[in-house]
Parts: structure tokens; sequence; C-alpha cells
């Protein structure tokens, strides 16, 4: 791994480790809950009876709920703090990073990773490794932050929010890809077979606390994820296959 790796993974492992503990406070309603079920409607149906992966699984809220469908299912995440209350759940789930993952080629058919890639400035390895411990013809979903959406629009304008104590979102690197960048992301071998739009209706995530307005706006998101609408998703998640 390169100096610049090394450096980049220390930094995000700090900034992850800093809110581990908490992490979950709001993750199982409102917003974060909506954006998981929206993220599983993709790729649950992909794992059912396979061999999963979850690289960048943190807590293993979405691991978790694959494994009651997957063959057998695993997760890999940077944090120490995430590993470990993933483990106290119950998964399958060791230390490393996604610009060096801890398995043997070919090992998934399955690969998904929600939130992780746009943290990563080594995209090209990153990439690289979940193509490289994909089976041929299996499967990966991956998701990018999308710059062609309201939620980047909110970010500029919202300015570095806090996430701990002396910490704020400015202290991980973040980077957003626009629909058309991504096939030129890709490493050799893989295609883009679908992509869906997560997050193109909310303008901020405090919405989704009044819930008559929350109800209405998650109707609306599950509407979108499919639609011509998906390209100005804030999360974009790309459905990619490796070539047999």
């Amino acid at each position: 791994m390169s100096s610049a790796n090394k450096l980049g993974d220390a930094e995000n492992q700090a900034y992850y480790d800093d809110f581990s503990d908490w992490y979950e406070r709001e993750r199982g309603q409102g917003y974060h809950r909506m954006l998981d079920d929206l993220e599983l409607s993709i790729c649950g149906p992909l794992a059912t009876g396979r061999s999963v992966l979850e690289a960048g699984c943190g807590t293993g809220l979405i691991l978790g709920r694959l494994a009651k469908h997957a063959d057998s299912a695993w997760g890999v995440d940077l944090s120490p703090g995430m590993v470990r209350v993933a483990k106290q759940r119950g998964l399958r789930v060791v230390l490393g990073s996604v610009t060096d993952l801890p398995f043997a080629d070919e090992s998934f058919d399955l690969v998904c990773s929600f939130k992780v890639l746009a943290h990563v400035p080594d995209i090209g390895r990153a990439l690289a490794e979940i193509a490289r411990v994909t089976k041929p013809g299996g499967q990966m979903v991956l998701e990018f932050y999308n710059p062609w959406s309201l939620r980047y629009v909110a970010k500029r304008l919202a300015g570095p929010q806090p996430i701990s104590q002396g910490r704020t979102e400015a202290d991980v690197y973040t980077r957003w890809d626009a629909p058309f960048v991504l096939p030129r992301l890709l490493p050799p071998g893989v295609e883009i077979e679908g992509l869906r739009g997560v997050r193109v209706f909310t303008p901020a995530a405090f919405v989704h606390k009044v819930p008559f307005v929350s109800r209405a706006i998650s109707i609306a998101e599950s509407f979108a994820l499919d639609s011509p609408l998906r390209y100005f998703g804030g999360f974009l998640v790309a459905i990619l296959r490796k070539r047999a």
C-alpha cells in the first residue's frame, strides 16, 4: 500500500472511530432508515443465496439484513470501533481497508459498498480490489456521491457539519463523481448494468423528522429510485458485473 493510501486510511479510521459508539443513534429511523431501505431494495434481491461481502460495513446495519438472505455474508471495515460493534451483533467482520481487502481472489458472488468509496482518495485501487475479490460473472453494487443533486447543493450551502467533539465532516476526504464519470473509473473487465438514484427529493435530513412530510418524501424517493430522475440522486448506486 502506498504512503498516500496509508495516510488516507489513518485519517478515515480516526474519523469513524470517533463516532462509532453513537453512530446508530438515529440510524434506525427517519432519514437514515429510508436510505438503508432504499439501498437494500437494490442489493437485497441480488444477495439471496449468494456469497456476499460488504466493503465498509460500519456497525453492520445493512450487513445484518443481507446476511438473513445470503448463503454467506462477510464485512470489512477500516474502523476498529465499527468492527467491534458489528461483531457484537454476531456478524462475520474483519478489520481492513477497501484498497487492500483481506480476501482471496474471486471469493464473492456479490460485493456491495455504501457511503465508503466517496471517502477513498485512491478510488482506482479500491475499485480494482473490489473487482479482484468478485467472482467472474459476479456483481458489485457500489455507491458514489453525486454533484448533480440537492444533497450536493445543501452540503455546499451548510458547510462541514460536526460529527463529534473537535471533528467535522471536513476532517474526512470526500469526492463527488457525476454519472458520466463513473464508467471512466471502472477497472478493465467491469461493466455497468444499471444505475439507481438514492435521495433525489430530500433537501435536508431534518425534513424526515416531520412524520407526514417524511412519509410523502419517502414514497417519492422510492418512485425516483429507478426513474429518469435517478441521475439527480445524492447517492448514485451503480450495479456492475465482472465479465466471466
